[in-house]
Parts: C-alpha cells; sequence; structure tokens
C-alpha cells in the first residue's frame, strides 16, 4: 500500500498570497545551524574570535530568511541544528513565520541532507530546493531560476567557487547524490554531477557565486561589501564586515 503523503504545516501560511490560493508546490529548506561560538564557521577562527565567526554566522542565517520571504510560490522550512529548541531559532521562527524542522543528528552531512529533502517529498511537493547560510548576496531570483530550471531538468545545482555548491534542487528523491560525497571539499559540484550522469538524471547549474567559508572569503566581502555588493548584501552585514574589518587590522 502506498504511503500517504505527510499533511503540511499550516501555522505559518504564506502572508504573500491571496487568500483561496492553492498551496504551493515548490519548498525550500534552509539548512542552518545555531550560532553557538565555536561550533560555526570554524574555518574563520583565528583570526576572528568564536564570538566573532558565531555573529556573522547569525547575520547570514537572517538575511537568508529576509531575503526568501517574499517567495510566493514557496512554502519555507528552516532545517535547524543541532535543536530547533535553541532560541535563536525560536526567534526567528516567530518573525519570520518560518516552519522549524530539526536535522536529524548525524555527523555525515549527506545524510541530513537527503533526510530533509526525503521529508518534503512526502508533503507532495513538486520542486525541493535547498541551500544554506553561506552566501551573503542569495536573492530570491536566484530560487526562481532554480525552480525555472527544474521545469526541464531533474536537478539543479547553484555551484560555488570552491567546488561546493550553495543550492541543490529536486523533483524527486534522488538519495545517491548525497552518498560518498567528499563534503567541504573542491570535489562537491563535481562528483555531484559525476552521480547525477550515472543515475541517468538531467542536470542545470545556476550562475556561480562565492561562499563565505574561508578568510579569504571574508576578505573578498570586506573589500567588495561596500562597491560592487553594496545593493546585494544587508545593511546589518555589511555593519558586522566593516566591524570585522576593524578588528583584523588593529590585530595585525
Amino acid at each position: 500500500m502506498a504511503q500517504s503523503a505527510k499533511p503540511r504545516n499550516k501555522k505559518f501560511p504564506n502572508k504573500t498570497r491571496g487568500r483561496g490560493s492553492p498551496p504551493p508546490q515548490s519548498a525550500l529548506i534552509v539548512f542552518a545551524k545555531s550560532p553557538i561560538p565555536g561550533s560555526v564557521k570554524t574555518r574563520l577562527s583565528p583570526p576572528l574570535t568564536p564570538d566573532e565567526a558565531a555573529t556573522l554566522h547569525g547575520s547570514l542565517v537572517m538575511d537568508t530568511l529576509e531575503q526568501t520571504k517574499n517567495l510566493v510560490e514557496f512554502d519555507r522550512v528552516l532545517a535547524c541544528a543541532p535543536s530547533k529548541q535553541h532560541p535563536f531559532f525560536q526567534a526567528v521562527s516567530a518573525r519570520q513565520h518560518i516552519e522549524l524542522w530539526e536535522q536529524i543528528p548525524d555527523d555525515d552531512l549527506g545524510k541530513r541532507m537527503e533526510h530533509a529533502f526525503r521529508e518534503a517529498f512526502t508533503r507532495n511537493y513538486a520542486y525541493v530546493m535547498m541551500i544554506g547560510s553561506d552566501l551573503p548576496t542569495i536573492s530570491s531570483d536566484m530560487i526562481q531560476s532554480a525552480r525555472h530550471g527544474l521545469r526541464e531538468h531533474d536537478v539543479v545545482i547553484g555551484p560555488s567557487k570552491d567546488g561546493g555548491y550553495y543550492l541543490i534542487g529536486l523533483k524527486k528523491p534522488a538519495p545517491e547524490l548525497f552518498t560518498n560525497i567528499p563534503w567541504s571539499t573542491h570535489q562537491v559540484t563535481n562528483r555531484t554531477r559525476e552521480k547525477a550522469n550515472e543515475l541517468g538524471l538531467s542536470l542545470t547549474l545556476l550562475s556561480q557565486q562565492q561562499d563565505l567559508d574561508t578568510i579569504d572569503d571574508l576578505q573578498f566581502y570586506i573589500k567588495e561589501s561596500p562597491h560592487s555588493l553594496k545593493k546585494t548584501v544587508s545593511s546589518r552585514t555589511n555593519h558586522v564586515f566593516k566591524t570585522l574589518a576593524t578588528r583584523l587590522v588593529n590585530r595585525e
């Protein structure tokens, strides 16, 4: 007997949609850790202190949610680690009207991602996209482009300059795409593309972007956020960049 679809959470309806509109056919899963010093943005410490790295991480999570809040054709979910009960997640859920899921407690990132995709597909979404919170320039246009790509392809990937990806989207479960991937290396996107090809899945790419994972990435955003990226990076995160720039100079 086929498994019945799970009901969707109606606690946080998309307030940008008109009354009586059909439920969204697309889901956006935002993967995020709680901003606990010493557990996030660890590749930035040193030279950043654990508290500074956690502050930056928290700002990026809020940016991601704010930049995607007006996606009319999407239900959004914040997949939390280690617990959705953390005060940070409870606060952003109330403020952003976003449903909270809990990532499964597994050290394997691929297993956590695959579980979240599977959970979304049990709710009968036709298109499911997942992003992290490492891209200061994330925009709703990128998410819409991903959804458009899934109309003609099985998989969409937003590649990052370090060889990983900032977005992956599917229109059917594909657990093999998250198995035996060398996470946090420059091989992630290429290996995922190879696996998609082996599985006979069509794949399309979005524009390449620069994640913020390392101190070199941070220096890039500190340099460019007041200029070429001024309109795409939030004023809050721009302020964090400016503060960190001053502190880093003083530590030299």
